[in-house]
């Protein structure tokens, strides 16, 4: 079944685009001379894209696991290219585990399997971008996040 999404002009430089699942999404970009801005910049919205893709498996995979953390966030950098049309051509994305007694075994596993496996998006990103990961864990109680 293929996915289909509408895009409805807003005026200016400013689109509406729904979702299968039903909400939407406001999208603009810098315009010179103008402040406000009215939505997300569809460039950006991929690493987003890509952080939500690999962060739902994650954290899918540590709750089959019964691994409990006390935060979880991702951190993701993209390099476009200078010249027209511009894409990315690398990628980091940071995961950032949070937790007293954080299992690494099974957070790095998690990351794996999102990575190597189940992320549709990181697998596309690989087909135009050199794709880099990192993990990074931090020591915490849930009182101080």
């Amino acid at each position: 079944m293929a996915d289909k999404i509408v895009t409805h002009w807003q005026g200016g430089l400013t689109f509406e685009s729904d979702n299968p699942s039903g909400k939407s999404v406001i999208m603009d970009t810098n315009i010179e001379g103008q402040d406000e801005r009215f939505g997300l910049s569809p460039k950006a919205m991929m690493l987003s894209s890509l952080a939500g893709c690999s962060a739902l498996d994650v954290i899918s995979t540590l709750d089959k696991m019964k691994e409990e953390i006390d935060d979880f966030k991702i951190e993701v950098k993209g390099e476009l290219t200078d010249e027209h049309p511009k894409c990315y051509h690398s990628v980091e994305v940071d995961y950032h585990f949070y937790g007293s007694d954080l299992n690494k075994k099974k957070c790095e596993r998690a990351v794996d399997l999102s990575v190597e496996k189940y992320c549709g998006v990181m697998e596309m990103f690989r087909r135009f971008a050199e794709v880099k990961t990192n993990i990074f864990y931090h020591v915490s109680t849930k009182r101080n996040i």
